[in-house]
């Protein structure tokens, strides 16, 4: 034990040193993009998209940048649902509830939903109705990344909104859920056409952000996961003193609001909160990746910029499918404040092969 201890160590060490020295320069994805997006679909239609983006986001997190996780989450949940459409961003009813009220996205943050509407207001503003609130989401956790620490990467554009929203049924089936082992994942990421190194990267994300008791009190009680750190353990209980406790903590105990490679450094000291965090390491068929991203931030930042590259494209409307939102939580046909949509206006809104 006392050797696994000295070489957790010298990989935390190793870690902190290589995390410091990390390029800075910009990482492009190197995954071809589908067709109908493009990396200059906005040239010409709103070139000032990602500057009214990235001013807008830089003076939300100088606020609170808590927020940059919930933008990033809010993109995980929208592509891993129907495709990145946009379609988590709709409201519902009492009697056609959206997918924000599926269990998985109740906890996400309603302060998230508003940046992407000012986000939106802002750049109909400058250009019009041109940018999808699904690319305005995608672009939104870009910047969510690059601005907490993160890769700086281009985004390919084009996405078009969804019509309708999943049924809760199907938002349950698809969003990972926080006690799913690994083995369960890699199911649910073939699906999706993303392998083990797409899922560990993925996972990443998890560098900022918080997590609810309900999410992990399952490994503190009755008795603790004999998996988990025992201090680790300790200290979540004075967090979570019950297994009905409603707080939270932080994902990753070493750089809470940084996007870094510390979660995986978590993970080999057996501090990963959820089930889902800590399996990675445990499971012989993603060890070597986490291992490989604790030592090298620079190799777990080329490679979450073209895991989410590939997830932030997956089942995209492009051309004439879809439409472009003038308000990213009502479609335009239900939307009393247009007095008529403007499907030629849509459809000419710079589709590009």
């Amino acid at each position: 034990m006392a050797g696994l201890t000295s070489f957790l160590s010298l990989v935390f060490i190793s870690s902190l040193f290589l995390a410091s020295n990390a390029r800075a320069s910009e990482v492009k994805p190197s995954v071809p993009i589908v067709k109908g997006l493009s990396w200059s679909f906005y040239d010409s239609s709103c070139p000032k998209l990602e500057s009214i983006v990235r001013k807008h986001l830089n003076k939300v997190f100088n606020e609170d940048i808590g927020q940059a996780a919930g933008l990033l989450r809010l993109h995980f949940h929208d592509c891993f649902v129907q495709g990145c459409d946009g379609s988590i961003l709709l409201d519902g009813s009492a009697s056609d509830p959206s997918e924000q009220e599926a269990p998985p996205n109740l906890s996400l943050r309603a302060r998230a939903f508003q940046i992407i509407d000012e986000l939106q207001e802002l750049v109909q503003k400058q250009c019009g109705r041109v940018v999808s609130c699904a690319d305005l989401t995608a672009l939104a956790a870009r910047d969510s990344v690059f601005l907490s620490g993160g890769p700086e990467y281009s985004v390919p554009f084009g996405r078009r909104d969804a019509l309708n929203f999943a049924t809760i049924e199907t938002t349950l089936a698809n969003i990972p859920g926080p006690n799913d082992n690994t083995s369960v994942l890699l199911t649910r990421l073939a699906t999706k056409n993303l392998d083990a190194t797409d899922l560990v990267a993925l996972s990443g994300g998890h560098t900022i952000g918080i997590g609810h008791c309900a999410g992990f009190t399952n490994r503190l009680y009755p008795t603790r996961d004999p998996i988990m750190d025992e201090t680790f353990f300790n200290n979540l209980k004075e967090i979570c003193p019950s297994l009905d406790s409603n707080g939270s903590t932080v994902l990753d105990i070493r750089s809470p609001n940084k996007f870094d490679n510390q979660y995986y450094v978590d993970l080999m000291f057996r501090q990963g909160l959820f089930i889902s965090d800590q399996d990675l390491f445990m499971d012989s068929r993603t060890r070597d990746s986490v291992t490989g991203f604790a030592l090298d931030e620079e190799l777990f930042f080329e490679e979450f910029v073209n895991s989410m590259t590939k997830m932030g494209q997956l089942s995209v409307l492009t051309g004439k499918r879809g439409e472009i939102r003038a308000n990213c939580s009502v479609r335009n046909s239900k939307n009393t404040k247009l007095s008529y949509v403007v499907e030629e206006e849509d459809e000419a809104a710079h589709y590009e092969l």
